[in-house]
């Protein structure tokens, strides 16, 4: 087991295929891709934990990315199996993730708390059996009504605000180090005060 703050997987949420890639509920992909990216290392598809796995090692740390292949709301049984396999504790993992009650271009570190209504984060408290997991909370912004929320995070975001959402998970990736390292209050800082 990891020191407490220590991550060893970034489980990275949205939805398979080409219909939904360019979709705000895809942010947790985009992020993914920008650690790979910049990283190296690949994703590879592991049906054993319904989703595609990948491996970066920073500073010294391994960290395992995850993008479930099972739509967003059974993304905890790919979490889960990842989590069961390599013995990962929920402490130990962060979720990434869309947030609708963020702003495009903001982005939050957060520990623990409820589903706040997402799926996701519904599911995977549900497999893990635990809520005491971190989440990187990328900022969509909100449709105005409630009744719009699907069709919203399921459809593509103007030039504009994808450009504040891909500026943001940007900065957020440079806290990757930091998080990886144990240093969450430094990161926090830093993410919550730009």
């Amino acid at each position: 087991m990891g020191e407490p703050g220590v991550f060893r997987l970034a489980a990275c949420l949205g939805n398979p295929g080409d219909r939904y890639t360019e979709t705000r509920h895809n942010a947790g992909f985009w992020f993914a891709d920008e650690i790979v990216r910049r990283h190296g290392g690949a994703f590879r598809a592991e049906p054993r934990f319904h989703g595609e796995l990948a491996r970066i090692t920073l500073g010294g740390h391994d960290c395992r990315l995850l993008k479930p292949a099972t739509y967003m709301n059974h993304s905890g049984r790919a979490v889960a199996a990842v989590a069961r396999y390599f013995e990962i504790e929920p402490r130990e993992i962060l979720v990434v993730h869309d947030e609708i009650d963020l702003p495009p271009g903001q982005v939050k570190l957060k520990r623990g708390g409820g589903h706040g209504g997402h799926n996701g984060l519904r599911d995977t408290i549900a497999q893990l059996g635990s809520a005491d997991f971190a989440r990187m909370r990328l900022g969509v912004g909100h449709p105005g009504q409630r009744d719009d929320v699907v069709p919203y995070v399921l459809s593509r975001p103007p030039a504009g605000e994808r450009q504040a959402i891909d500026a943001a998970i940007e900065e957020a990736a440079d806290m990757l180090p930091l998080l990886l390292a144990g240093e969450w209050d430094r990161a926090c800082q830093r993410l919550h005060t730009r």
